[in-house]
């Protein structure tokens, strides 16, 4: 994959719909329910958002509860970095990509290369392919970006073993200002039957919360990120709210072995 290529979708068709007009459809339904539950933002511009990446019929309401509030905010934030947890390559470090761009059925969204460049400065971030061919965390959340914002670019990060300082001091990097959004991709926990799972999500969630690391990736597939995120909100002042808290069981699965899923927003806290 070069520098020229385009990253094809992965997981279209399986993931969320292969078809634009459908898939755009199933975008806007779910960003105006979640609209219509919370239609009044009572903080600022969010900083950075965790959102699920499950298929859209489990996981894609509780991710439309965080990117309803980017709308707003639309033509003020150009540049997405954007981190989910390898699924199917291991990879040391920090992943990111040779293309040009990721497609969706919607359009492609352009790379910062820019971005990109920078953060290769830091040992800890490689170019890894691979990494990149069939991941989903990433891909699930380009529909709801490219629903929300205007034109935009993209930093996207595989996350594999990789230290949360690692994460942070890449995050710090890229920080910017009200131009760049950070999005951490992630579950929470996975296969548990469906009181055992609310009852370990509430706790992955007030840990969240409080800006508390997770202890492991039994809490969220995305730890890593997350803790990464985490240790950066502690040093720059950021307020975690929960948007979102559900599972499987609440939405399209049956509930003997559910996934978890939370959504939320960060904020810079002035008060």
């Amino acid at each position: 994959m070069d520098l020229q290529s385009i990253r094809p979708a992965a997981v279209a068709g399986m993931f969320y719909p292969g078809e634009a007009s459908t898939l755009a459809d199933e975008v806007g339904t779910m960003l105006g329910a979640a609209r219509a539950v919370s239609p009044a933002p009572t903080f600022a511009q969010p900083k950075a958002l965790i959102v699920p990446h499950a298929g859209y019929i489990y996981s894609g309401p509780i991710a439309a509860s965080a990117y309803a509030l980017l709308a707003p905010y639309a033509q003020t934030i150009r540049r997405v970095v954007l981190l989910g947890p390898c699924h199917r390559i291991a990879v040391r470090g920090l992943a990111v990509p040779h293309a040009a761009a990721f497609a969706t059925p919607l359009g492609d969204v352009p790379l910062d290369q820019e971005g990109i460049a920078t953060a290769l400065k830091l040992p800890q971030v490689i170019r890894h392919d691979a990494a990149h061919a069939e991941e989903h965390s990433l891909e699930v959340q380009l529909p709801f970006l490219q629903a929300v914002l205007d034109d935009f670019a993209l930093v996207p990060f595989a996350v594999g073993y990789a230290t949360a300082d690692e994460v942070a001091e890449v995050l710090d990097l890229l920080w910017g200002g009200p131009e760049t959004l950070i999005v951490i991709s992630s579950d929470l926990s996975h296969y548990h039957a469906y009181a055992d799972a609310q009852r370990r999500d509430r706790h992955t969630a007030d840990e969240i919360a409080h800006l508390h690391l997770l202890v492991d990736h039994e809490q969220a597939c995305g730890a890593t990120p997350i803790n990464g995120l985490i240790e950066l909100a502690q040093r720059r002042g950021l307020r975690p709210q929960l948007l979102d808290l559900r599972n499987s069981g609440d939405t399209a699965g049956d509930r003997s072995r559910v996934v978890g899923y939370a959504s939320f927003a960060f904020t810079e806290d002035h008060g």
